[in-house]
């Protein structure tokens, strides 16, 4: 186009140059028409999206884009929208399609927020090997993709309670296992068995003194209350406090499953989100992974009574209850210490909560002037104020997890395995 224009200039010296001039935009047009004939129309593109995996919060995943070329060589790019909370940005790949075959363009994504999120059309912006001549047209593939929770901290978990039992079997060739009452095996006594242990029948048989070996029983009963109040709405390292009870939630479960424990779920806000009742196995963790994806938090204080009448209208027997929450700045008492002291007298309590390190790092400044002075002692104030809550439930019987955001999971995971290990349930 560029050199036709040139070819104006000798026009004006000899009009059959303009001749010239026609005859090379004609054969311009030509290459340009020969080329939208040899791009395909965009209704004989094929487009299709992959999730290569499980979305889950702050891991990358995959996704993939197929095109199907039904023409000749494409340099096609694809421009896929996302729901912000999946990708900040939009998403541009390029690919090279050969003839009459498909290609596939690779991104990540690494989404911030769990729950049910939209993906939606893929712009194709799509010419031939010419260039001469570039086509656009949209792809409707909207869907809605899950997000869960951090899938791998149960799987890491769960391998830690398997050498956690490993060496718990090794120990229980030496001695019996503290406070287990599901008989195990028989072995030859030993000097500090207990006289009740003996197996006499056995001991007949064999001529000599035989004991029983015991194990901390299965097919318990688990119980996971999960908070979905204001404030786990609080966000630390781009996740929520919410986001991190939930993943929590997840690994315990898979490691109570693993050590033979019926689990059971009740994630509530305001009113009863979600109730599962305990069970074990392939489809119940997929429940508890779905309810824990679609469970958000709400801006309104969370209903605990609610949650612990429907946990005792369910559960009558002893059982061990998790309560994953977070206690109130409150001059009073906050009702969640009271229902959790009530739980106590029929149910082994976990009570769970997270740390806060922005809060306990203002308590410890040293203040420069009179407003960081102020705010060092509210802060200083509160942590207090949560210490003696705190202790006041530990003394009621209760045992209390307080960990980072970041090790809550790792936290309720190992006190499970000690309540498991000294057979409180």
């Amino acid at each position: 186009m560029a050199l036709g224009v040139v070819l104006v200039a000798p026009a004006w010296i000899d009009r059959r140059a303009a001749f010239l001039m026609l005859a090379w935009n004609a054969v311009v047009l030509a290459a340009l028409a020969a080329d939208v004939a040899r791009l395909p129309r965009p209704d004989a593109l094929r487009i299709t999206r992959r999730w290569n995996g499980p979305l889950t919060i702050g891991a990358p995943t995959t996704v993939s884009i197929d095109v199907e070329n039904p023409g000749g060589p494409l340099v096609v790019r694809l421009t896929d929208y996302l729901d912000d909370r999946l990708a900040p940005e939009l998403e541009t790949v390029t690919l090279r399609a050969a003839p009459h075959r498909s290609a596939t363009a690779d991104y990540q994504v690494t989404p911030c927020e769990r729950g049910d999120l939209r993906a939606g059309q893929v712009l194709i912006e799509y010419r031939s090997s010419w260039g001469l001549v570039e086509r656009w047209a949209e792809s409707d593939l909207a869907q809605q993709v899950r997000v869960y929770p951090d899938l791998h901290e149960g799987r890491r978990h769960a391998m830690y309670l398997i050498r956690s039992r490993q060496i718990a079997r090794e120990k229980r060739r030496q001695r019996r296992a503290a406070g287990g009452r599901e008989f195990d095996r028989l072995r030859d006594y030993q000097p500090g068995d207990e006289r009740r242990d003996v197996s006499w029948m056995a001991s007949a048989r064999r001529g000599r003194l035989v004991a029983k070996v015991y194990q901390p029983e299965r097919s318990q009963t688990v119980w996971l209350l999960v908070d979905a109040g204001r404030l786990l709405r609080a966000r630390t390292e781009g996740q929520t406090l919410l986001d991190r009870a939930t993943t929590a939630a997840i690994a315990l479960s898979q490691v109570a499953m693993t050590s033979g424990d019926n689990v059971g779920v009740v994630a509530y806000g305001r009113r009863i989100l979600h109730r599962l009742a305990p069970a074990r196995g392939p489809a119940q963790m997929r429940r508890i992974i779905d309810a824990m994806a679609i469970t958000a938090a709400e801006s309104v204080e969370a209903n605990h009574a609610a949650a612990v009448a429907a946990l005792v209208q369910r559960q009558k027997r002893r059982a061990l209850v998790v309560w994953l929450t977070d206690v109130a700045e409150t001059a009073g008492i906050p009702d969640v210490i009271d229902h959790a002291g009530a739980l106590v007298r029929r149910h082994v309590v976990v009570f769970a909560t997270m740390q806060q390190p922005e809060l306990a790092a203002t308590a410890a400044l040293a203040p420069g002037s009179a407003p960081d002075m102020f705010r060092m002692l509210a802060a200083q104030e509160m942590v207090d104020r949560r210490e003696v809550l705190l202790r006041r439930l530990r003394q009621r019987g209760a045992l209390v997890v307080e960990a980072t955001p970041q090790s809550l999971a790792a936290g309720v995971v190992d006190r499970y395995l000690e309540v498991k290990e000294r057979g409180l349930i």
